[in-house]
């Protein structure tokens, strides 16, 4: 192993220390269950913006879509940013207050949790339906996690993958099960920040190695569509693309995700002042606009490295998931200081991957020890145990996770775009009808949350195999989204109406805004 390597090595495990610490500290402060989950609803609001953000992005922002973009030119990858950018802003605009009030009003401080009581089932249907998405979808969703952190030490070092992996993810596993969400919350803060720095150093220093931004955009502008939003050009397969209003539309509506994604929407829940959300929500919507614009811009750049032979050639998509961690390498031939900057570049892509890893698992726990074990089968447990319970879930749901995640060749832009899919056209809809409906009620909900997600299930996986090249052929989130709301509004109107005492919690709340 080279100076250079160590001297990454050593910065990277600076890094994960420094998580491991936090959540230590932070354990101090868990004393329940509502603490593990939901913080005791302490979060300030900048560090609710950013590990909002930074726990949404996951490693996709800074493997994913530079990935897509150095193959495929912009139009995916600049849709795709769009409907993210919208749907980011439209969430913490309308959904982020009156969830926060709601869930308050109702001492809830699970999605499912909510789910029940917002809709009066006392049988906890609800529960146990939205419990079993979650684990069904989370689980996938933290093996893309675990996956995109083998491939950087696997790609850097020459790690075995696997192992790589797996030391990964025990580390995620250390600082989630000793502080929860206000150590997951915490560390994301300050892995955004990771992430920034990484963002904005492997941009202009990729730029530099080929002569500037006009070089790189001298060496695109060869390639027929690369630039064009309406085009794209298949680097790969070495021709030009088409990018229709349909396509448009089904990659914009990756904005519609956002209603759904119970990781985000608990950080909603857990700000310590719902008046402090409007300086959330200009925070996270200027991050999340400057972050992915540079991360489509490295996959520009990346086009421009790898056709001067500074990176690898990549044949793929998944295989150009690599492409940060290329300039890193190269950056670390440089000298000590250069070498160190890598070790941030390259801490910045775990930030990214740990952030979202770690609010899943615990979102994928509190589903299986409180919702499932406590409320749907009843088992009466002290706050210590209910702590040690939410802690082996985590572990539990882990090692299932590592097991999914054994595969080198997963791409991490696969993965979540399906499982982004699943939670919101589950759980998308019922959140908004939840909230600015009246006479949604619990059968709807219900209906509409199994309908969403089994639609993802049979867009995906028959559909758009069996009518490919064809117009059906589209994002399953945009259909399913539609059919859960249509299932919801068809099944509420054609059963009884809300009990009174839940349409009083309703109008005493329909002022929030």
């Amino acid at each position: 192993m080279t100076s250079a390597m160590i001297i990454m090595l050593i910065t990277i495990i600076v890094y994960l220390g420094a998580m491991v610490a936090i959540g230590a500290v932070l354990s101090k402060k868990t004393k329940n269950s509502n603490d593990f989950y939901l913080g005791g609803r302490r979060l300030g609001p900048f560090v609710t913006a950013m590990s909002a953000e930074a726990s949404d992005m996951s490693g996709w922002l800074l493997m994913g879509l530079p990935a897509v973009a150095l193959m495929t030119g912009l139009p995916e990858a600049a849709w795709t940013a769009i409907g993210l950018a919208i749907g980011t802003y439209i969430n913490w605009l309308v959904v982020s207050k009156k969830l926060r009030v709601y869930t308050k009003r109702l001492d809830a401080f699970t999605l499912p949790d909510f789910f029940a009581r917002r809709f009066g089932d006392n049988k906890k249907i609800i529960t146990t339906v939205a419990a079993l998405i979650i684990i069904v979808f989370f689980i996938p969703y933290t093996a893309s996690g675990f996956a995109a952190c083998g491939k950087l030490f696997a790609t850097l070092f020459g790690m075995d993958y696997v192992t790589a992996m797996v030391i990964s993810a025990i580390v995620i596993i250390v600082y989630c099960t000793l502080g929860g969400f206000l150590a997951a919350s915490t560390t994301d803060f300050l892995q955004s920040i990771v992430m920034t720095i990484a963002l904005v150093v492997v941009v202009f220093f990729g730029a530099g190695l080929v002569g500037g931004f006009g070089n790189v955009f001298a060496n695109v502008g060869g390639l027929d569509g690369y630039l064009d939003l309406f085009k794209g050009f298949n680097v790969a397969a070495g021709k030009t693309a088409s990018y229709g209003a349909l396509p448009v539309a089904s990659t914009l509506a990756w904005g519609l995700g956002y209603f759904g994604m119970p990781h985000i929407l608990l950080r909603f829940m857990a700000i310590e002042d719902e008046n402090k959300l409007k300086i959330s929500r200009r925070v996270a919507s200027i991050w999340v606009v400057i972050s992915m614009s540079i991360a489509i811009l490295i996959g520009v750049i990346g086009y421009s490295l790898m056709s001067s032979g500074i990176v690898p050639a990549y044949g793929s998509a998944s295989a150009a998931e690599t492409i940060i961690v290329d300039i890193a390498n190269v950056l670390s031939k440089y000298g000590y200081i250069p070498a160190f900057i890598a070790g941030i570049i390259l801490s910045g892509i775990l930030a990214s991957t740990m952030s979202t890893a770690d609010s899943q698992l615990l979102a994928a726990a509190s589903s299986i020890s409180q919702n499932l074990v406590q409320e749907t089968f009843r088992v009466k447990m002290s706050p210590k145990a209910s702590v040690w319970l939410a802690r082996i879930s985590v572990v539990v749901i882990s090692i299932i996770a590592i097991f999914l995640a054994r595969d080198p060749n997963s791409s991490v832009f696969t993965i979540v775009s399906f499982a982004w899919a699943g939670f919101g056209a589950a759980f998308g809809p019922v959140v908004l009808f939840g909230l600015f409906w009246r006479r949604t009620n619990k059968w709807g909900a219900i209906s509409g949350m199994i309908a969403g997600g089994a639609t993802v299930f049979l867009w995906k996986f028959i559909v758009r195999k069996a009518f490919a090249g064809t117009w059906l052929d589209i994002y399953e989130l945009l259909p399913a989204f539609i059919v859960g709301c249509i299932v919801i509004v068809v099944v509420s109107l054609l059963t009884k109406e809300p009990e009174k005492e839940i349409t009083d919690v309703y109008d005493e709340l329909k002022k929030v805004k």
